[in-house]
């Protein structure tokens, strides 16, 4: 069984949330969680966010039942491409959408397999014994140049143009669209964020709070916006929580005084 929440903050500097975020089971039972964070700007961000979540849904939503593996990840990856299509339109339609584009980072699972999909530098990351392990890597500058040797690892966090992004959702007619297969066993959980999370809240952290196994979800999510906020809150902060609740998870019925 996946237990699913979601939660997102405008957090302390921000005049406008331009996440957006969703997470839940679509008509045939799939499992599909979304975290697209918007960018050209307060409208066009917000409006770039949510028309390449609301296209995803949609195409996704009447997926037939019981597909697996290739299947799986081709419609993931069309779903995220009809995406690009929806956002680089609107943007090259209407003047104020100028340049607007999104990240976006999703999970799509039939049970507890499934497929990662992402663009940008929103993260998805494998929560197992209390462990955060990315799964994705950001499509950045900073990241470029840490792979091509010309920063080090320490002046990742901390160089002048770490939120340059290399590639973007609905910048370009085309794009491309980085995958992976992901299989949950019992206790284990996906946590796809924004970086207004991956960037104020260390891996360690990530890992120590979402693996509470023996607090409700939804208090796990609280607990890593609070988080976020109390380092400075510097940016919107989005993140979805996917648990495969099996015999390693404690009931989220049980509580503690």
């Amino acid at each position: 069984m996946i237990r699913t929440v979601h939660a997102s903050d405008i957090g302390r500097v921000r005049s406008v949330n331009e996440d957006s975020v969703w997470i839940g089971a679509t008509r045939h039972g799939y499992t599909l969680g979304i975290i697209a964070d918007g960018m050209g700007g307060h409208q066009a961000g917000e409006t770039a966010s949510r028309l390449a979540l609301e296209t995803m849904r949609n195409t996704l939503d009447g997926l037939l039942p019981e597909l697996q593996d290739e299947a799986l990840r081709d419609a993931l990856s069309a779903a995220i491409l009809e995406a690009n299509s929806t956002v680089f339109k609107e943007a090259s339609s209407n003047d104020k959408y100028h340049n607007m584009g999104t990240t976006v980072v999703a999970a799509l699972m039939n049970g507890s397999n499934g497929y990662i999909g992402h663009i940008g530098d929103s993260r998805a990351y494998l929560i197992k014994d209390s462990a955060a392990v990315q799964l994705t890597e950001d499509h950045t500058l900073v990241n470029e140049l840490f792979k091509n040797g010309q920063i080090s690892v320490e002046e990742l966090d901390n160089h002048p143009r770490r939120n340059v992004l290399t590639r973007a959702l609905g910048t370009d007619a085309e794009v491309l669209v980085d995958l992976a297969p992901v299989t949950l066993l019992p206790g284990e959980l996906l946590l796809l964020c924004s970086d207004g999370l991956s960037n104020f809240v260390n891996n360690e952290h990530l890992g120590k709070v979402a693996g509470i196994h023996e607090i409700p979800l939804e208090e796990r999510a609280d607990r890593l916006l609070q988080l976020a906020l109390l380092a400075g809150g510097g940016d919107n902060i989005s993140v979805a929580l996917l648990e495969h609740h099996g015999e390693a998870a404690v009931p989220e019925t049980k509580e503690w005084d």
